[in-house]
């Protein structure tokens, strides 16, 4: 499936983009370049090919194949599909010595008649003649060419009034088996044609055809599956029919039953011929030319070197000396009637309508479709036109005239007219690519000298960097030495740091016994607080035994003098130890609070000490921590130092 139609020519995966055959295709649009993982390639559109095989005979890569009924026709016929045989002209002259020989293998596997297309050919012939005189039909095309028709159908449709309207031989062979000879098998048509699938497949031709089995695919299988049997040849006698295939075939006949007064008009082959009927399709549509009918082929040497033949038939001319002694022996073997070389013209002509007197002309008629909707063909107005060739990198009117056709195109303007309807692309274009790559040159001549300036500057750079290394190198050396002193003072410290450590451990513990210590003396001076307040209380008693003992001296008067002398030395000693209690008691508060003091102090040296213990064993730690780093820094200073000769060296290198 290609642009979303089956396309009856396709390509294969040996296309390689060359363009040959966009050059010899004579459909608009039917070849498509595109751009695929392996490159560019040219595919088919299938609703603008005519299988007209030009592309077949250009290219010499083998990229293009066809799609027949040969498949299904073997595939039908081995599974009891009741089918017989309408046998092209050419098939004979192309096998002469494999005809029957296939015919018969063909027989064995199933098919049930044979009938030559040469009769259907004498039929057309028939109706051609009839057809003209009947309507005054002058200055027609032939139309039993499928190719042909297809073509007219889709890019000439104006010309489809003037096709004639009488079936081709395959229609007539094919009407005549079903209406006279009541043969109701499918028919399968041994064809020269790849076109001829379009003329099968065709409602206008109501489904009178089912196979079309072109005679290189249909050898192709025999050979493979060696289908031979028992010598068959074809059913019904036929005139000159039989030379139908060759080119100017159908004017031949024309000329046995008119005379070679009458001007036909013989064109054939592929590319040429369609353009005689582009250039005029004017003078034709309107009826303005001075011939009988256009005898129009789209094979240059005929059918008998038809799209469906083998390729290398087409090597020698054996085939045409065949078709000439059929038609010499078609014309010898008739004494009288339509084929008598003794009669003249005019009473070979009633012959033929006396022979073909029961058939019903109107029942070998067709139709045509307008298919030209298929094929819209869009011109870009100036500004597309413009930006087409901008894009394609053409400035100058001498750049769009170059006209080169390497991109299949017979001009720069229709390259660009093809690329505005996406039928090409513009790197499509040998002078896009040219430009391209002397764009991509100029570029390349610029990023050479700038590699080279950029080169310069690497260098001088690279010297830099090295004269940088020589200096981290030599730099390394005082940092190795830091370290190695730095390793030192921290081992040092660390040794330090423990010794302070163990220092502090002994004043704590001396902190802590001189708690102790002043505990035991304040307990004392709680003690030594109750003996004072114990003599304080005798001294009061004492003062009041002096007082009373006083009064009782007065009392005795003289006899009592001298106890009232000791009563006041008493008084007086008790005044002495209260005043001495007193006093010590005072020394005792100051004493006690001197040593609250102390004990306070030596609370808070206690946790300061803790404190700078546990610093100082931080600070052991930390150090280790720091000699570890120190070795990584070490061993990280000789990677980067190695890796810095390495590259010293390489740079010298």
């Amino acid at each position: 499936m290609e642009n979303g139609k089956t396309s009856l020519v396709f390509t294969n995966d040996k296309c390689i983009g060359c363009n040959k055959c966009t050059r010899v295709c004579c459909c608009e649009g039917a070849c498509v370049t595109h751009e695929s993982e392996q490159g560019m390639r040219i595919d088919v559109d299938g609703s603008r090919c005519v299988a007209c095989g030009a592309c077949f005979d250009v290219c010499e890569h083998n990229a293009r194949e066809y799609h027949d009924d040969t498949e299904r026709f073997f595939r039908d016929l081995k599974s009891g599909e009741k089918i017989s045989l309408l046998i092209a002209p050419a098939f004979k002259a192309n096998y002469p010595q494999e005809y029957q020989a296939v015919l018969g293998g063909l027989k064995s596997l199933g098919v049930r008649r044979f009938i030559n297309v040469s009769f259907g050919a004498d039929i057309t012939t028939w109706g051609y003649l009839n057809y003209i005189k009947k309507h005054r039909f002058l200055g027609g095309i032939s139309q039993p060419c499928p190719a042909v028709v297809s073509y007219i159908e889709h890019y000439t449709p104006e010309l489809i009034p003037k096709l004639f309207p009488v079936q081709s031989p395959l229609m007539c062979a094919a009407i005549y088996a079903k209406k006279e000879m009541k043969i109701s098998d499918k028919l399968a048509f041994i064809s020269p044609c790849i076109a001829k699938k379009l003329e099968i497949d065709d409602p206008n031709n109501k489904n009178y055809v089912s196979y079309n089995v072109t005679f290189d695919h249909l050898m192709e299988y025999v050979r493979r599956n060696n289908i031979r049997g028992a010598l068959q040849s074809d059913e019904i006698e036929y005139g000159l029919g039989s030379i139908y295939p060759m080119p100017g075939g159908l004017k031949e006949n024309v000329y046995w039953f008119l005379g070679e007064s009458v001007f036909i008009r013989q064109i054939e082959g592929e590319k040429h011929m369609y353009r005689y009927l582009e250039e005029n399709r004017e003078r034709i549509a309107k009826g303005q030319t001075p011939y009988l009918f256009i005898d129009a082929l789209n094979c240059s040497l005929g059918c008998i070197y038809g799209t469906g033949c083998e390729a290398d038939k087409v090597k020698n001319d054996d085939v045409m000396y065949d078709l000439l002694r059929i038609r010499e022996s078609a014309k010898s073997n008739a004494a009288s009637g339509a084929w008598s070389k003794k009669l003249s013209p005019e009473k070979r002509m009633k012959y033929l309508n006396r022979q073909f007197k029961d058939l019903v002309l109107e029942d070998y008629l067709r139709g045509y479709t307008d298919r030209s909707g298929e094929c819209t063909y869009k011109i870009p107005i100036p500004s597309e036109r413009e930006e087409i060739f901008k894009a394609m990198k053409k400035y100058t009117r001498e750049e769009r005239t170059i006209n080169c056709s390497c991109c299949g195109y017979e001009s720069c303007d229709r390259m660009a007219e093809a690329i505005h309807n996406g039928f090409s692309r513009k790197e499509n274009c040998i002078y896009f690519i040219k430009k391209e790559v002397e764009l991509q040159n100029e570029a390349a001549q610029k990023l050479t000298v700038q590699l080279e300036e950029e080169k310069q500057t690497v260098q001088e750079q690279k010297e830099m960097i090295l004269e940088t290394i020589r200096e981290i190198n030599i730099k390394f050396a005082d940092l190795y030495q830091s370290v190695d002193e730095m390793t030192a003072g921290n081992e040092n410290t660390a040794m330090e740091s423990t010794e302070i450590s163990g220092d502090m451990i002994h004043v704590l513990n001396f902190c802590e016994a001189l708690a102790a210590s002043l505990d035991d003396i304040t307990n004392v001076l709680k003690g030594l607080v109750q003996n004072n307040d114990e003599v304080v209380r005798i001294a009061s008693q004492t003062n009041l035994l002096a007082l009373n003992a006083s009064i009782e001296a007065a009392r005795a008067g003289e006899a009592g003098r001298g106890f009232a002398v000791v009563a006041g030395e008493i008084n007086h000693l008790a005044s002495d130890s209260r005043a001495t209690a007193t006093h010590s008691n005072e020394s005792q508060n100051q004493v006690m609070a001197s040593i609250k003091r102390i004990i306070e102090d030596t609370d808070k040296l206690r946790k300061t000490i803790d404190a700078v213990n546990n610093r100082t064993q931080s600070l052991a730690a930390f150090t280790e921590e720091m000699a570890a780093s120190v070795a990584v820094i070490l061993n990280t200073a000789d990677d980067v130092k190695k890796s810095l000769n390495l590259l010293l060296e390489a740079s010298v290198t």
